[in-house]
This record gives structure tokens, C-alpha cells and sequence, in this order.
């Protein structure tokens, strides 16, 4: 039966028992009734001829090295869409962690800017289904996340000087059916990339799911075309070879031929891929740096027990060979699986995660 969960313009229509809530500095736990009372925050200076009801708290403080908790619900329902833009850019060195049903170790943990796909370092709009980044520093996410038990979101701020953050977390509560998976994204980053190794986007999944995502944050270390890995989805007991083996980085990421038109990369963006730059003119800048998202939203991987997922990092050298590359390989992993979630590897600290 229709329960609110996975609304679309096709069933807008459909009334449904479901409730509606939303968590922001104005409603820190998202109760109904309960929104706009604050008397205090970091609006209250510019609110001090007006009172309460006027824009008293819309964003909070977080001093560097803490954890501030953005979401605590009990219960059961999804996260529906989230929106949140925070202050400055060092966005590898804001930390998002969720967790689901009072699990320990989270299911999702990454740097705030690789989540929503802008990892080059310089900001990026991006227009697509499940993320979107608007103007200016906007940050979306649509992916829908239920829970059974509990949501429990944080932000770190791993800076040097507090982070000023706005946000809002739209939900729903209703009941979840026994078909629906939980929500995973996990961050990685390998710099330089060994020699004549693959680099490893996601492995260690274990349980039943759906992958629908990845994000790949790449920093050229030579010269030349760079994108002739070949992506790779071993699943449910795969051994030497994967189930699923791409043609190429540019073909997976649905772009073709270098995504060159006239001598030049060109940018794009779509409903379910696409290529952003970071843009190397001035002085000191050591290389060149490329954002790809691709989305499984039509065409989701199916695994029954367990999930690895690789890219080569291949490029050219003379005489028309392949040249193993060694470039800044960062990316997030995106999917749907049943608990328990299988600990992620321990997370990069601050030096590692610095976009050098």
C-alpha cells in the first residue's frame, strides 16, 4: 500500500497518512508545533528590533575539531532531501556521518564537498537528479534514506576556524517496507596511485542491494590523455574477473573520446552523469583536476551477497601503449544494502584527506 515513500509527478495526487517533518536551526528536533521559537542564535543581533518569530537561529556555530549533531530521529520514516551550505571552502575537511537503527559504525561517511560531488577543490554547479549545487555553495541531496529505528546525522569540522552551517533535513515518518535498504556512501582517496594498481572505489560490501552511484575526484600527476581505465563490479562471489567490466573512464561516466570536442575538455551535466573541471590558471597550480558522477538510477547493480568495485588508472605513452598511471584518485561510492553495515576502513586523517 501507498505509504509517502518515493513520491514523483506521477503519484503526487495519492493522499497518504504519512507526516511531514523537517529538522533546521529553527527546529533542532523536528517536532511538530515547534518550529521558529528560538530566542537565541546567530541571528538574534540582526533580529534585535524584532524578536522572536524573526530569523533568530538559522544556522549553528562549530568550533574546529567538534562534532556537531544535525539529526537525532527516532522512529520510523526516510530523509526525503537534504540542503545545507556551509561557510568558507574547505570542504574535504567537513566530515558527514550517518547512521541507521543504532548501529555503531556509520553507513555513510564523507567529506562534505566529495558527497555532493565537488571534490576538485574549487567550487562546482552540478544538475542532476539525486545531487544538485546551486548558487552559491548550495548543497542538495534527493536520495531517499529510511530508517526503522533511528537517524543519527553529524557534521566534523576538521578546519582550523569555526564553520558557520545552514541546513535543512526534510523527512517523513511512516512505515517502511520490508523491501526498502538502507542508505551507504563511503569515501575513499589514494595519492599517488601505486604503480600498475587498480585503484579501489569500494570493497567489503556484504549483504543484499544495490549500487546506484559513484563520484570520481582525479588529479593528473603527467601529461596527456588519462582516462582509459576500465571500471569493474565484482558481485556475489566473483573471483580473477568481474561480472561487469567497462570500456573506458569517459565511457562510464557517459562521455566519450577524451570528452574533447576541437582540443579542449568540455564540461557537462545530465540527469545521470557528468564532467567537471577544475580550472588551473595561476601561478603554483601543479595540475589539472576532474570531478565525474555517474548515476545508477535507471540501471542499478543488483548483488545478492557482496560488492567490489575498481578503475584502472590508465592513460598514454609512446608508440601507442598504455601508460599505467600514478594520479590523485578520490571517490565516493554510493548504494543501497541491508544491515549490518560492514565497518568502513579507518578514515583518512586531515593531512591525507588536504587537496594538495
Amino acid at each position: 500500500m501507498f505509504n509517502g515513500l518515493g513520491m514523483n509527478l506521477g503519484n503526487l495526487s495519492r493522499l497518504s497518512d504519512a507526516k511531514t517533518r523537517s529538522i533546521s536551526p529553527e527546529n533542532f528536533t523536528g517536532e511538530k508545533g515547534k518550529g521558529g521559537m528560538a530566542i537565541q542564535g546567530t541571528g538574534a543581533g540582526c533580529a534585535k528590533d524584532l524578536g522572536q518569530k524573526w530569523k533568530i537561529s538559522p544556522s549553528v556555530t562549530i568550533k574546529p575539531g567538534e562534532t556537531f549533531v544535525m539529526a537525532d530521529i527516532k522512529g520510523m520514516g526516510a530523509i526525503q532531501q537534504m540542503w545545507m551550505t556551509p561557510s568558507g571552502f574547505n570542504w574535504r575537511h567537513l566530515i558527514l556521518r550517518m547512521y541507521w537503527d543504532d548501529q555503531e559504525m556509520p553507513s555513510v561517511e564523507c567529506p562534505l564537498g566529495d558527497f555532493f560531488c565537488n571534490g576538485v577543490g574549487t567550487p562546482c554547479i552540478l544538475r542532476s537528479l539525486p545531487i544538485c549545487v546551486n548558487p552559491g555553495r548550495a548543497f542538495n541531496s534527493f536520495f531517499e534514506m529510511p530508517f526503522r529505528k533511528r537517524a543519527y546525522i553529524t557534521f566534523t569540522n576538521l578546519t582550523n576556524e569555526e564553520a558557520f552551517l545552514y541546513y535543512q533535513i526534510n523527512y517523513t515518518l511512516t512505515e517502511v517496507p520490508e523491501d526498502c535498504a538502507y542508505f551507504h556512501a563511503q569515501f575513499r582517496r589514494v595519492n599517488p596511485l601505486p604503480y600498475k594498481e587498480d585503484y579501489t572505489i569500494v570493497d567489503g560490501i556484504k549483504g543484499k542491494g544495490q549500487y546506484v552511484g559513484t563520484y570520481l575526484a582525479l588529479g593528473v600527476n603527467n601529461n596527456g590523455w588519462w582516462g582509459e581505465g576500465e571500471i569493474k563490479f565484482f558481485m556475489d562471489g566473483d573471483g580473477e574477473f568481474p561480472t561487469i567490466c567497462g570500456t573506458g573512464t569517459e565511457d562510464y561516466f557517459l562521455g566519450s573520446y577524451n570528452f574533447d570536442i576541437n582540443g579542449k575538455y568540455v564540461e557537462f551535466d545530465c540527469p545521470y552523469g557528468g564532467l567537471k573541471l577544475n580550472k588551473v590558471d595561476e601561478t603554483y597550480q601543479a595540475n589539472r583536476r576532474f570531478g565525474m558522477y555517474r548515476w545508477h538510477i535507471m540501471d542499478p547493480i543488483r548483488f545478492d551477497s557482496d560488492l567490489k568495485v575498481t578503475i584502472q588508472d590508465i592513460g598514454w605513452r609512446c608508440d601507442g601503449r598504455y601508460l599505467p598511471r600514478q594520479d590523485d584518485m578520490a571517490s565516493v561510492a554510493y548504494w543501497y544494502q541491508t544491515l549490518p553495515t560492514v565497518p568502513f576502513p579507518p578514515f583518512p586523517d586531515k593531512d591525507y584527506l588536504e587537496i594538495i
